[in-house]
């Protein structure tokens, strides 16, 4: 078990590099623990890394087959992969201090010409490498390598062979597997049938991701707080029991608030940009959420500043102004705080102030 004292924030933080076991403490105050939550963290503790410049399966049009819409664009942008030199850099500064890497970028990182380097180098400094694949090109070494170094790898959700047979590789080597699955308006009709039917034996769990008018992805699939397949899709995950776990992306904590009534609110986090994550692009650059991709509005350049430097920089702090500011009357603003601030059109709730 790892542990972070962090003594600006006056918080304690424990970590399971085995299970993925993660709690967090109350605000301390005199010595003892407070009900208070702490705001944020005085280093990320968890870092998406966008290791992946351009999407191998883009020109092939893999994603745009199965209706996924993939927010970096990789259908289009062409970028160099990050060198292994730049995440060395990266992981020589989270050492101690970050938990986690969710290896990311615009494509599968599987298949970046480093990847297995990647993975030792995260080892080998403390931190515990995850990512998501389409699982397209899994083969026996690179499901080993998930077996060796990460810590669980999630497959989206293409519904293709491609898809199960990558799954059933994952849990027949005894990775922790999960599956991303994106809801937007189309996909949100076939969500029953896929809990009921298509989720493999073995899965750890199926997490739940909100689809983002960024990039590639249309505004018009976007959902409303009030689509009434959401809503049926919330009653029903709050009223069963399944032999896997169901989660959901922090970007869907609003509908959670208003449409659930038997899960534990304390469990819940909101958005976690630029408080306790943040984002690495594959030209360093640190963003709040790797939903800035396009525009890059609060991105810090890592070549010339530190992570420590960014985190703590003006576009970080104008980022965070957001959730300080966002829906003042609101009586669940500390639960909520406004929601994503980078998409407001994707916020599930009727009652947001800007």
């Amino acid at each position: 078990m790892r542990r972070i004292v962090d003594e600006k924030y006056r918080y304690i933080s424990l970590f399971d590099d085995r299970s993925g076991f993660y709690i967090r403490s109350g605000v301390f105050k005199d010595g003892r623990e407070t009900e208070e939550d702490p705001f944020m963290s005085s280093f990320p503790e968890l870092l998406d890394v966008g290791i992946m410049g351009h999407c191998v399966h883009g020109l092939s049009g893999l994603c745009k087959g199965t209706g996924v819409e993939c927010y970096q664009d990789g259908w289009n942008v062409t970028q160099p992969n990050m060198s292994i030199s730049d995440f060395l850099s990266v992981a020589k500064q989270c050492e101690g201090r970050t938990y986690q890497f969710a290896l990311g970028g615009r494509g599968d990182p599987d298949q970046h010409e480093e990847f297995e380097s990647i993975l030792r180098i995260c080892r080998e400094h403390h931190i515990v490498p995850n990512f998501t694949s389409s699982g397209l090109c899994f083969n026996d070494d690179i499901v080993e390598l998930c077996r060796q170094y990460c810590g669980a790898v999630a497959v989206s959700w293409y519904g293709q062979p491609y898809t199960a047979r990558a799954i059933k590789m994952l849990v027949k080597a005894g990775v922790k597997t999960n599956i991303h699955f994106v809801l937007d308006r189309v996909s949100i009709k076939r969500v029953e049938y896929f809990l009921n039917y298509e989720v493999p034996d073995g899965v750890n769990a199926v997490v739940f991701l909100l689809h983002k008018p960024i990039g590639a992805g249309r505004r018009e699939k976007v959902l409303l707080w009030n689509d009434a397949d959401l809503q049926r899709l919330f009653q029903s995950i709050d009223n069963r029991i399944f032999s896997y776990k169901i989660g959901f992306d922090s970007c869907s904590v609003p509908g959670l608030l208003y449409n659930m009534k038997n899960i534990n609110f304390d469990s819940l986090d909101t958005c976690e940009a630029a408080r306790w994550s943040a984002y690495v692009t594959p030209d360093m650059k640190l963003l709040p959420c790797s939903f800035d991709n396009q525009d890059e509005r609060w991105a810090v350049d890592l070549r010339e500043h530190t992570i420590v430097e960014a985190w703590n920089s003006v576009e970080f702090d104008r980022f965070r102004d957001n959730f300080h500011t966002s829906c003042p009357t609101c009586s669940r603003q500390r639960q909520c705080m406004g929601g994503c601030p980078i998409c407001p059109d994707i916020v599930l709730c009727k009652d947001r102030v800007s």
